[in-house]
């Protein structure tokens, strides 16, 4: 692939939004905060053959979206980005009160405040969980959520990376264990999807695993209930205390900094010192 392939228009990714931009579910050592996700992965790309690119991950675990426009949409801004991706509202679907369409509303404010910047915005939809247990039952409001979206995308001009229509996702390996997160097998294929949607050529190969073996039904029923206990339990235990998974979290890449994935050693790139970068 030459490098006129490889070009991109970007110098400066800002990504931010809950768990699913944070890259739980995706679990590595080396990475800050222990987890990689399809925004490092992306980033990676982005970062090949431009040696002045950065990267930020303002992401934290279990915000909701009228949390993520006040706490990570400012400071998003300071960081002066050409390309912001933003991910939320899945939080807030999710929950039995939830008003897809005032949830819009609140979006379409904060989509308005980032392309006032003049980056490129890069918007989500939720992914189709009809066949995921628990989720299943916001498959409605989600649905109405993702209409909204796509009109928020078209008034202002922002790009959508649709995750509702990646069919792949059904595949139960596309999950992590607590079947509310992607494995990092999901977060590959939502990478490479990513990048498509930007229109940049990329090195992420399509990893389709063979079909799975059709299950018994009582094994199944016992992967259910091994999965209600160590994992729904503690998430509805969560709820009925008003606690957050993201409680005392950080954001695990605050400042815009050079990533090297893999191919890339450090000491392949230079990144110039700046006061922005400080």
């Amino acid at each position: 692939m030459s490098d006129a392939q490889l070009h991109h228009p970007w110098n400066r990714f800002v990504a931010i939004g809950d768990s699913f931009t944070e890259g739980l579910g995706d679990p590595d050592p080396n990475s800050p905060g222990g987890h990689r996700g399809w925004a490092d992965r992306v980033a990676e790309e982005l970062a090949r053959d431009h040696v002045d690119f950065a990267y930020a991950n303002l992401a934290v675990r279990g915000k909701l979206l009228r949390q993520i426009m006040d706490e990570q949409l400012g400071p998003a801004l300071e960081l002066q980005p050409d390309l912001v991706s933003i991910c939320a509202g899945g939080n807030d679907v999710i929950r039995p009160s939830a008003d897809p369409d005032a949830l819009a509303e609140t979006l379409d404010v904060g989509i308005a405040k980032l392309r006032s910047s003049g980056a490129t915005l890069l918007l989500f939809t939720a992914p189709d969980t009809g066949t995921t247990p628990l989720l299943s039952t916001v498959r409605g409001r989600a649905a109405i959520f993702n209409e909204n979206v796509r009109t928020i995308a078209a008034r202002h001009d922002a790009i959508i990376a649709d995750l509702w229509a990646l069919r792949q996702l059904k595949d139960p390996r596309m999950w992590a264990p607590d079947r509310l997160h992607f494995s990092p097998l999901g977060h590959h294929i939502i990478a490479a999807m990513v990048l498509d949607a930007l229109n940049v050529p990329h090195q992420l190969h399509p990893e389709v695993p063979a079909p799975l073996p059709p299950k018994q039904w009582r094994t199944a029923r016992s992967e259910d209930l091994v999965w209600a206990r160590n994992h729904l339990m503690p998430w509805v235990l969560r709820r009925l205390r008003h606690r957050s998974l993201g409680d005392g979290i950080s954001a695990k890449r605050p400042l815009p900094e050079p990533i090297f994935g893999p191919g890339m050693p450090p000491g392949t790139a230079e990144f110039p010192a700046g006061p922005a970068h400080e």
